[in-house]
């Protein structure tokens, strides 16, 4: 299983909750056998830059490679880019 976690801030702090609802979107996509779209509770200060983080899991490398070909991937990201500031995406196995 690939875990896929990808961390968000926005440019403003007035588009954070747009920023949120533009990645939901995301979430019709196949491929994913979990998705979740959360505000950063911030309770670490060290990592207040945070907004937003999007936590998603797939059966193996393909289900990961045909979510992100899917056309409404490439939307999201052209809706969603021009509010963030900051993107760090990491993709792991899990058990590794």
């Amino acid at each position: 299983m690939i875990r896929h976690i990808v961390f968000f801030s926005a440019r403003r702090k007035e588009d954070v909750e747009a920023v949120r609802t533009g990645l939901l979107a995301l979430g019709d996509i196949p491929h994913s056998s979990l998705f979740e779209v959360t505000l950063n509770t911030k309770v670490d200060p060290l990592s207040d830059e945070v907004d937003v983080v999007v936590y998603a899991e797939f059966a193996d490398d393909a289900a990961l490679a045909a979510y992100k070909a899917h056309p409404l991937y490439a939307q999201t990201t052209s809706n969603v880019k021009p509010m963030r500031e900051l993107r760090y995406s990491a993709d792991v196995v899990a058990g590794s």
